[in-house]
């Protein structure tokens, strides 16, 4: 049986920080959404990409 969400350690693109993301582990097989940091409230987009059991983040910049 599979959590009913991951939670990760990913670095802030802007400030650096380390920040605790949180993820479906059961969604659609790729998603993208803006989320914004709980440190320097700047928007991220977050990429989610999921493999079988594997769940795969990214933080992008909202402006890149």
């Amino acid at each position: 049986m599979q959590p009913f969400a991951d939670e990760l350690l990913l670095q802030c693109p802007y400030c650096g920080e380390q920040v605790e993301v949180t993820v479906d582990p059961g969604g659609p097989s790729s998603e993208t959404y803006v989320e914004d940091c709980s440190v320097c409230c700047r928007p991220w987009v977050v990429h989610v990409s999921r493999e079988e059991e594997d769940v795969f983040v990214h933080l992008g910049r909202e402006d890149d």
